[in-house]
C-alpha cells in the first residue's frame, strides 16, 4: 500500500510536469521550427545546405541582437518603432568616424553605442516625463534617425572595404569564422542570447522589469521607480540597434543607407510569435529567439521558391497581424476566466 501511496502521486507529477512542458510557448514554437525545417528539407533541393545555413544564420544573428533588445523594452510595457533607423545610425556614425575621422573602429563603434544609449535616454524621457505614447515617439524617432543618416551620409552609399580590411579584428568580427564554418556574428549572438536569457529568467532587476510591465501602477505603489526601468529598458533596446549596426558595417563593409528598413517589423513579430505581449509583462528570450528562427525560416523559403518582395510582405504583416490576434485572444479568455 506504501509503495503504492508514492508511485501514484509520482506518476501523477510526471504527467503534470509533461503537460507543462508541451504547453509551453518554446517548447510548441520549437516543435514548429523543427516541422518547418522537415518540410522545407523535402521540398526545396536548395535548403539543406550549409551555405544557405550560413547566409541564414549571419542574417539571423545581426537581427537577434535587435530581437532581444525589443524583448526586454516589450516585458516593461513599451516597443520601438524606431530600431532599423537606429542601426542604420548605429552603422552611420561608425563608418563617418573610421573613414572620415581616422578613428579605430572600435572607438568609433563605443561612440556609436553612446548615441545609440542618448537616443534611447530621449524616448525614455518623453514617455515618461512627458507621457507620450511609445507609438508616437519612436514613429517620430525612426524618421529623425533616417534623416539624420541621409544627412551624415550626404544621401549616398559609400564602400568601406579598404578601411574595414585595414584592422584584421573589425573585419573578423563581421566576415571572420570559427574553423572556416561557422560565422563569427553568430556565435557573438548565441552568447548574448544565452547570458540575456539567464538574466530575464533569474535576475532580480528583470523581475521589477516584468512587474513594471504587467501593473505600472501597483508597481509604483509597491515603491519601484518604473519611470527608471521604461528608460532604462528604451536604452537597452537602443543600443542592441547600434550594436547590430556596428556589426553589419563589418560584415558588408558599405553604407548602404536603407539598412534597418522593415527590422522593427521583423522584431516584434519575433517577439510577439515567441510569446512576448504588446501590452507588456510577458516574454523570453528564448521564446523570442525561436520567433525570429520561425520568421527567418518564412523569409528563407519565400526567398527560395522565387515569392517576389510585394508578395513577402504580404506574408510577414500577415504573420504578425495574426501572432498579434492570437497573443490577444489568448488575453481576453485569461481574463475572462479570472473573473
Amino acid at each position: 500500500m506504501s509503495g503504492k501511496s508514492v508511485s501514484a502521486p509520482t506518476e501523477a507529477a510526471r504527467v503534470s510536469g509533461l503537460r507543462k512542458l508541451v504547453e509551453m510557448r518554446e517548447f510548441l514554437l520549437a516543435a514548429l521550427v523543427v516541422v518547418a525545417f522537415i518540410v522545407l528539407s523535402l521540398t526545396s533541393p536548395y535548403f539543406f545546405k550549409w551555405d544557405n545555413f550560413r547566409i541564414v544564420l549571419s542574417s539571423m544573428s545581426i537581427d537577434g541582437i535587435v530581437v532581444i533588445g525589443m524583448t526586454i523594452l516589450l516585458i516593461s510595457g513599451g516597443f520601438d518603432l524606431s530600431v532599423g533607423s537606429g542601426m542604420a545610425l548605429g552603422m552611420i556614425v561608425t563608418a563617418t568616424l573610421f573613414r572620415h575621422q581616422g578613428i579605430n573602429p572600435w572607438i568609433a563603434g563605443a561612440i556609436a553605442l553612446c548615441v545609440s544609449a542618448a537616443v534611447g535616454w530621449v524616448i525614455g524621457m518623453l514617455v515618461t516625463k512627458i507621457r507620450l505614447t511609445h507609438f508616437i515617439v519612436t514613429l517620430c524617432m525612426m524618421g529623425i534617425l533616417r534623416g539624420l543618416v541621409m544627412t551624415l551620409a550626404g544621401g549616398m552609399h559609400f564602400s568601406m572595404v579598404s578601411q574595414v580590411a585595414s584592422v584584421p579584428s573589425y573585419k573578423f568580427l563581421g566576415q571572420g569564422s570559427l574553423f572556416g564554418q561557422l560565422p563569427i556574428q553568430v556565435i557573438i549572438f548565441l552568447v548574448f542570447a544565452v547570458v540575456a536569457d539567464f538574466l530575464v529568467r533569474r535576475s532580480r532587476i528583470m523581475r521589477v522589469v516584468f512587474y513594471t510591465g504587467s501593473n505600472r501602477k501597483a508597481a509604483e505603489y509597491s515603491g519601484i521607480r518604473t519611470s527608471r526601468v521604461l528608460i532604462g529598458a528604451s536604452i537597452v533596446c537602443a543600443v542592441s540597434a547600434g550594436a547590430a549596426g556596428f556589426i553589419y558595417l563589418a560584415r558588408f563593409a558599405a553604407v548602404p543607407l536603407q539598412v534597418g528598413g522593415g527590422l522593427e517589423m521583423t522584431a516584434i513579430s519575433a517577439c510577439v510569435i515567441g510569446g512576448a505581449s504588446l501590452t507588456g509583462g510577458k516574454g523570453s528570450i528564448l521564446g523570442s529567439v525561436l520567433g525570429l528562427a520561425f520568421m527567418a525560416m518564412v523569409t528563407n523559403a519565400m526567398t527560395l521558391f522565387g515569392v517576389s518582395a510585394f508578395q513577402q510582405d504580404l506574408i510577414r504583416f500577415t504573420i504578425l497581424l495574426t501572432a498579434v490576434a492570437l497573443d490577444q485572444i489568448q488575453q481576453n479568455i485569461a481574463a475572462k476566466r479570472a473573473k
